[in-house]
């Protein structure tokens, strides 16, 4: 199972990115056993999991989580989302670039640094890993209180997360920022993965054509391999409509937060998220690229 940590012609993560070698299967599954059984060689009788496969993947990531983010426990409602970790880590390190702006390119790090997570989802990932790369603090705001009280579990479990993750329900779902950001309340960035599809058909769709890139038979039962409730995968006007309100809520919080940030997943989507934030009056908006393997997606920061 020896697996030479080497570079990827697919990964363009970024440079910081724990992950932008191929998998080290040896080391994971030294760490964290349970990963084993899930270990099987592909074309090239390399080692590798199977993608497609929900528990597989959940066992991958709390081996990930373990190795390289001082994690003990995570544990996932099996309805919630199982996020893709290397994905999640260069959001992390991208925004850390921009705020290192203001330092000359060094980034700031401890727990003077407060970061904003809307939509912490029951897997908590972003407060994880940005607080092990950066010693941050996070707040993490979630809609779905059974999705809440998950993640608060793994906070509590998790003795490096005490004292430095926050995670608050929002009770109103027609609210983003507000009930969150208390009043005098001060954050360097906000981060989001939005809900990316218009509804649940969308969101089956998508499944089965990912399914089928990784091999799984058309006529077999669609499982999705990271899950995702309805409040982590889809809203009424898909990404456009909560991304543009995101962006007219934050001109009520421009005093309180220095920069704001969320992923897009549909290209389209940009032109008129930039029409968007003119029309808010924006002092500065930036689009990031970001690409993990054959899937591209962008990061839009802004600020007043």
């Amino acid at each position: 199972m020896n697996t030479p940590e080497k570079k990827s012609k697919l990964k363009k993560l970024h440079s910081r990115n724990r992950h932008i070698t191929a998998y080290n299967f040896e080391k994971l599954c030294a760490v964290y056993p349970a990963l084993t059984k899930y270990i099987k060689p592909n074309k090239e009788n390399e080692p590798t999991i199977t993608f497609s496969d929900r528990e597989a993947v959940k066992a991958l990531n709390k081996a990930l989580l373990k190795t390289y983010y001082d994690i003990d426990y995570w544990e996932l409602p099996k309805e919630n989302l199982c996020p893709p970790i290397p994905g999640r880590a260069d959001y992390i390190h991208y925004i850390a670039d921009i705020l290192g702006e203001k330092f000359d390119g060094v980034i700031p790090r401890g727990k003077d640094i407060k970061i904003l997570d809307i939509g912490v989802g029951a897997n908590c990932i972003y407060p994880i890993i940005g607080n092990y790369e950066y010693d941050w603090n996070f707040v993490g705001a979630e809609l779905d209180y059974e999705s809440f009280k998950n993640a608060e579990e793994i906070v509590k479990k998790n003795s490096r997360l005490r004292n430095k993750v926050d995670i608050r329900m929002q009770f109103n779902p027609n609210n983003i920022f507000k009930n969150i950001i208390k009043q005098g309340e001060k954050f360097d960035m906000t981060i989001c993965n939005p809900p990316f599809f218009k509804s649940n058909q969308e969101v089956m769709e998508q499944t089965m054509r990912k399914l089928k890139n990784l091999g799984q038979k058309s006529d077999q039962k669609p499982i999705q391999n990271f899950g995702g409730n309805n409040s982590e995968l889809w809203c009424r006007g898909g990404e456009r409509l909560f991304i543009t309100k995101m962006i007219k809520e934050s001109a009520d919080y421009r005093n309180q937060v220095k920069w704001f940030s969320t992923l897009v997943s549909k290209k389209e989507n940009l032109r008129i998220l930039e029409t968007v934030l003119k029309k808010e009056r924006v002092r500065d908006y930036r689009i990031v690229d970001m690409q993990q393997g054959n899937k591209v997606s962008r990061l839009l920061v802004w600020r007043f």
